[in-house]
């Protein structure tokens, strides 16, 4: 078996990407393979083995000139981060360098280094940051493209946070940081979705270095889907604007069905305050586990992002766990939802639409769905056991 070395920018389920690259690095263990892991110090982060090669962890919220100018540096290039991931590289001696989230806090200079020593590296995107210095495509609350042509816009516009030096940052990170540069160094890109892929190849990547591979549902996680549906339907992600969670809750104020708000986020707090005595509750982070159960038993799950999804891990672990997902039509999510069979759709933004999908939902659901049906179609879909076969066909590994 294979020798596979795993680098996220963090090392606990902080989001989407941290939870997928978790994933991966218990499937080949359980397939036999020999994996070592590269992150970022972090007081949350999980017991690794490998934690003594980590580099120290960045604050780019630290007051202090030294503090700025070093999470500033790591951005390009960090004599630490070279350092330490050298020295895992001579011990390990990966075949694979697997590459997931990674600006910011350890930067491509990690893929530089290990293409230079003839390592074969594979990237999964979990975002647009390879194309949109501000990772998220949008602007002003729309979709946005214009940095896919000239990456300047992303000043002209301050979108990097609204801020005109860290958007300053953003581009010249963009301009160290660019396609020939990073196509130059990274053997294939993983897209978790043809929507990405799609939108890649406009920006101007080869399509010939691109891959789709969806995500996966762990096949030890609980198998029933749950026919006999409580009274509730459910959100799990972000609670942040560009999920469409103020939009959403909003509308579900207005409604009589109770919603049950699963994730965290700055303004969760604010949340809680605002629609206390309303149809909703907000559960905060809750383990993988107890999510899954809230989302088996709930009516359906909705996904109202007025942002380009990627390949939800939220819409996949629902489809498995039997419940149909309502999603705003952009972005990857009309790629894992068959309107009438395992969800529908509406239009992103649109609140008149939202509320009524809502109802129709919540309303028609027992009648419309086979929720059996969709967790048996998606777990055959989603199984790691695909995701793994496609996975050693992109590292050309022979099983």
């Amino acid at each position: 078996m294979s020798k596979i070395l795993l680098i996220n920018k963090f090392y606990y389920p902080r989001g989407g990407d941290c939870t997928a690259m978790l994933m991966m690095e218990k499937l080949l263990i359980e397939q036999g393979h020999d994996v070592a892991v590269f992150a970022s110090r972090y007081t949350l982060n999980l017991h690794s083995e490998w934690a003594d090669y980590f580099p120290s962890e960045i604050d780019f919220s630290a007051p202090g000139l030294k503090n700025k100018l070093r999470a500033v540096t790591r951005l390009f290039y960090s004599r630490e981060v070279k350092r330490r991931f050298s020295r895992l590289l001579d011990d390990f001696k990966p075949d694979i360098v697997h590459v997931h989230n990674i600006h910011s806090y350890l930067s491509p200079y990690v893929v530089k280094i290990a293409a230079s020593r003839g390592i074969k590296v594979i990237w999964t995107l979990h975002d647009y940051k390879l194309i949109c210095p501000s990772y998220s495509c949008l602007r002003d609350g729309k979709p946005c493209e214009a940095c896919f042509s000239r990456k300047w816009n992303v000043v002209r516009h301050t979108c990097m946070k609204s801020d005109m030096k860290a958007s300053v940052l953003a581009y010249l990170e963009a301009r160290v940081w660019n396609r020939k540069v990073l196509e130059k160094y990274t053997h294939t890109f993983i897209s978790p979705s043809r929507f990405l892929q799609s939108k890649m190849v406009s920006a101007g990547f080869l399509s010939s270095k691109i891959e789709v591979l969806h995500n996966f549902f762990p096949d030890t996680l609980p198998v029933a889907a749950d026919t006999d549906k409580s009274d509730y339907y459910c959100y799990v992600g972000r609670l942040s604007s560009e999920k469409g969670i103020d939009l959403l809750l909003e509308v579900a104020e207005k409604l009589p069905y109770p919603l049950k708000v699963i994730g965290s986020g700055e303004r969760l707090e604010e949340y809680k305050a605002r629609y206390e005595g309303k149809p909703m509750v907000f559960l905060g982070q809750q383990s993988h586990e107890a999510t899954l159960e809230i989302v088996r038993k709930a009516r359906f799950s909705v996904l109202p992002s007025i942002c380009y999804e990627n390949n939800p891990l939220s819409i996949i672990e629902s489809l498995c766990m039997g419940t149909p997902v309502l999603g705003a039509d952009t972005g990857g999510i009309p790629e894992l939802i068959t309107e009438g069979i395992n969800g529908f759709l509406f239009q992103p933004g649109n609140r008149e639409m939202l509320e009524k999908q809502i109802g129709h939902c919540y309303r028609t659901f027992s009648g419309a769905f086979n929720f059996q049906r969709i967790s048996d179609t998606a777990r055959q879909a989603f199984s790691s056991r695909c995701y793994y076969d496609q996975l050693m066909r992109i590292y050309e590994i022979n099983q």
